[in-house]
């Protein structure tokens, strides 16, 4: 077996989590006096820190932007956080992953605490040997430095036994800093050139491929 371990993105990756996201940033729009756009317009905020999305796509300034997270977290915690699905084959994926004897890990650009409650809602944070993402205060916003923190509290020294998996260019960029090589998936909200262009070595159009890839 080549990987030992494995660093899974939560966002398009482990969950459809469009609808909740989506909604929550509609409400922040609203509340910063923004008339919102369609959710379908609204997709480029999933995979990326909410501060970029809104300085990005809104023009907002560094404070404007994190009173948007603010109001954005206001309906994350009290309906969007749950607004989500999970792939239909992941739970098999994680349960098999986990009794071949690879280490599964969350490494998310989401809040951990958010992470850790939607895990633990689906009923997979039993295949978790570890769920690494941002503090609410901003600390570890970018994905490269959450996989840093993962790198650092699991004390894995060796990153050809590490595959990350995603659906964004963050995913591969993040984890190539630190000669992590990257399976970008297909079902989630990247496309197959994002992905080929950030540099991930395997692209897997669904969680069957993924699976032979890392049992391989």
């Amino acid at each position: 077996m080549r990987y030992t371990h494995a660093f899974f993105d939560l966002d398009g990756t482990i969950s459809n989590s469009a609808p909740g996201i989506t909604h929550s940033v509609q409400y922040a729009l609203a509340k910063m006096g923004i008339a919102p756009p369609p959710a379908e317009e609204l997709l480029g905020f999933i995979g990326p820190a909410l501060t970029w999305g809104f300085s990005h796509f809104f023009d907002m300034n560094e404070e404007d932007s994190k009173r948007a997270v603010g109001f954005y977290r206001e309906n994350y915690r009290a309906s969007g956080m749950l607004e989500c699905e999970i792939y239909e084959e992941i739970p098999a994926l994680l349960r098999d992953l986990n009794d071949a004897g690879v280490t599964c890990v969350l490494t998310t650009a989401k809040p951990h605490v958010f992470a850790n409650q939607i895990l633990a809602h689906f009923g997979l944070d039993r295949y978790f040997a570890g769920v690494f993402g941002p503090e609410l205060d901003g600390t570890r916003g970018e994905k490269h430095e959450v996989i840093a923190h993962a790198l650092t509290e699991l004390g894995l020294t060796d990153p050809s036994k590490i595959l990350m998996i995603g659906d964004r260019h963050h995913d591969a960029l993040g984890s190539r800093r630190y000669g992590i090589a990257c399976a970008g998936v297909l079902w989630g909200f990247g496309s197959k050139e994002e992905l080929t262009e950030a540099g991930a070595a395997y692209l897997c159009a669904s969680p069957a491929e993924l699976k032979a890839l890392l049992l391989q």
